[in-house]
């Protein structure tokens, strides 16, 4: 057998060119600036299968974070074997590999590709309840993301902490899931077959909620979703208006799932003293200049969507029902005062909606678009 052929523990199939990999990434770990020999890394990647990896985890995991953190070159060839190697590992498996400095180190990396790795690590603790609730009790990672998902000017971090966020709050809720509906409801690209992305919400168990208290219920966290669509960092730093826009449309892309899975928690405000303090009121009349024509038609997309679930959340009954109406009419109230294109894109909505979604959804517009 040759040199570089190195065979696995737990795989009857060798690895060809790990012995040269690891040498590789001794070598960056004493010297970050070591160049990154990228085929060292693909030709690894290339064979690992969910046999061989378990055994590799402790020999190349923490060469491989170690190097993340001290790098100054594009870590995307890092992140990737990274990602290939943390696919069968659970949440909390992940987190005695990579500790929540490392997480923090990489959603703060000015590199996307870092972004990703720790999103896509975070993403693991959707998988249940137990994880979310984990997550937590992490205010120093979750700051961390929330700061990341709105300030990156990547596409792609934007994208990942949408669903991410989204995902994570789907499963921690404690709010009994939307029921099967009869007719699929599309907004923003995904399906709503269920109401509940596509998965059976009358099967689908309840989550502790620790996760939606930490979001809305934590000031430091809180404030951070408040502050970045504004463009001002409390840590002192500023966005520029670029990211300041994308920050906003993130919120908004976001912001209706969110309602729809526990409207009181988005909907009141923090610590309950100001109503004008919820997330919900200050992204649909606080935060966007509607001067902007792209903020302003995001805006209408946004009031759509909202519309679209939350019209099904209340035509299947809960005791948050007339608390969702009320509160909408005060809100749609106030942000159609002086935008009659806003009022008239919400009228004319079932008039643009495929006709077994209009049936339902034209007398709800008509009681909460006054």
């Amino acid at each position: 057998m040759s040199a570089g052929v190195v065979p696995v523990a737990g795989s009857n199939v060798p690895i060809s060119g790990l012995d040269e990999l690891q040498a590789h990434l001794d070598a960056l770990v004493e010297d970050p600036a070591t160049p990154f020999e990228a085929k060292l890394f693909d030709d690894v990647e290339l064979q690992l299968t969910e046999t061989s990896i378990p055994p590799l985890l402790p020999t190349l995991l923490p060469k491989l974070t170690s190097i993340l953190k001290t790098t100054q070159q594009d870590p995307k060839i890092l992140v990737s074997l990274i990602l290939k190697l943390l696919t069968p590992v659970s949440f909390s498996q992940t987190l005695t590999l990579a500790d929540e400095s490392s997480l923090i180190v990489a959603l703060s990396s000015p590199a996307p590709s870092a972004n990703v790795l720790a999103m896509a690590i975070l993403h693991k603790a959707a998988s249940s309840a137990p994880d979310t609730a984990q997550l937590a009790s992490m205010p120093r990672v979750l700051e961390a993301f929330i700061r990341t998902w709105l300030s990156s000017p990547d596409v792609q971090v934007g994208e990942r902490g949408n669903k991410l966020l989204a995902d994570l709050l789907e499963v921690d809720s404690v709010v009994p899931p939307l029921r099967e509906v009869r007719h699929a409801v599309t907004i923003d690209g995904i399906a709503w077959s269920s109401g509940s992305n596509g998965l059976n919400g009358s099967q689908k168990p309840t989550g502790t909620g620790q996760l939606w208290q930490r979001i809305t219920n934590d000031p430091t966290i809180f404030n951070l979703l408040l502050s970045l669509p504004t463009g001002e960092d409390p840590s002192g730093d500023c966005l520029t208006p670029h990211q300041t826009s994308l920050a906003q449309g993130r919120l908004l892309r976001v912001l209706p799932r969110l309602a729809a899975l526990d409207f009181g928690q988005v909907a009141r405000p923090l610590g309950a003293s100001d109503q004008n303090q919820s997330l919900l009121h200050f992204a649909s009349i606080s935060m966007v200049d509607k001067k902007d024509m792209l903020m302003h038609l995001t805006l209408i997309d946004y009031f759509e969507a909202l519309l679209s679930l939350l019209r099904i959340r209340v035509e299947q009954g809960g005791s948050d029902n007339s608390f969702i109406t009320s509160t909408l009419r005060r809100i749609f109230a106030e942000a159609t005062t002086d935008d009659n294109v806003l009022k008239a894109a919400l009228l004319g909505l079932p008039d643009r909606t495929v006709p077994e979604e209009a049936d339902g959804l034209r007398p709800f517009v008509q009681s909460v678009v006054l």
